[in-house]
């Protein structure tokens, strides 16, 4: 259990998230490494904060840095056994965010969509809560378990289950945007959305399934910077940062 001051637990304004990071996240295209340390220690601190302010935290992770189903197309892979190679993917990055989280001292666990019951549990949502309640840090791998679905739709589909005060997006850019801002100069921030503008301009920062999904929960996404070391924890405190996506 994690022990927090009064004061800490009134800053609060989502006390039990869903954070969405990407796998490319995860990789470092400069050395090539599919999983880099530094960034896994850096996304581990930026947990270990906000877990210290009494917020439970579960994670949804991509697979993109090492494999993604649509990729394989192209490669002689069908759909659906590429689909099922990211999943396994995610639970590679999952274990490998269990590992970096457990190194600094939080407590954490890899729930999984398909059974493999020497390697992870298998998701079910009381033991979830349970888990989140008790403190740990729940990574859910797997994908939903079934092709044709993103991991953006696993994280809405998980932060439904879980009760999630909010959907976490971290990105590489501070925010949903116009367009994209790293080739567009006139790209327009969006500070503020409700989910039927973001499903009806098809914004490519989630796919319209997860928008959905949300929107269905009234779960409030909030996409912003993970590197910008301390979003998270700003984001945890009802800060104005990135954009947010709400009814």
């Amino acid at each position: 259990m994690v022990v927090v001051k009064k004061s800490e637990s009134k800053k609060i304004k989502y006390s039990r998230i869903l954070l969405k990071l990407s796998g490319e996240a995860l990789g470092n295209k400069e050395t090539g490494e599919c999983i880099d340390q530094k960034r896994l220690a850096f996304m581990a601190e930026r947990v270990k904060k906000v877990r210290s302010l009494g917020v439970q935290v579960g994670i949804v992770l991509g697979g993109g840095n090492i494999f993604r189903g649509l990729s394989g197309q192209g490669k002689g892979v069908d759909r659906v056994t590429g689909d099922s190679m990211g999943m396994l993917a995610t639970v590679i990055n999952g274990l490998a965010m269990m590992n970096a989280l457990e190194s600094v001292g939080v407590p954490a666990r890899v729930m999984t969509a398909q059974d493999m019951p020497r390697i992870a549990e298998s998701f079910v949502q009381r033991k979830a809560l349970r888990h989140l309640e008790n403190g740990d840090v729940v990574i859910f791998a797997g994908g939903t378990g079934n092709p044709f679905f993103s991991t953006d739709s696993a994280a809405a589909l998980r932060a439904s289950e879980i009760g999630a005060s909010a959907l976490l997006k971290a990105t590489n850019v501070d925010g949903i945007y116009t367009a994209d801002p790293k080739k567009d100069p006139k790209a327009v921030k969006y500070d503020s959305l409700d989910y039927s503008t973001a499903l009806a301009k098809r914004l490519k920062v989630m796919d319209s399934a997860a928008f959905a999904l949300c929107m269905e929960n009234e779960i409030p996404i909030v996409v912003f910077d993970f590197f910008d070391g301390n979003a998270l924890e700003r984001v945890v405190k009802g800060g104005k940062v990135g954009t947010i996506v709400s009814a």
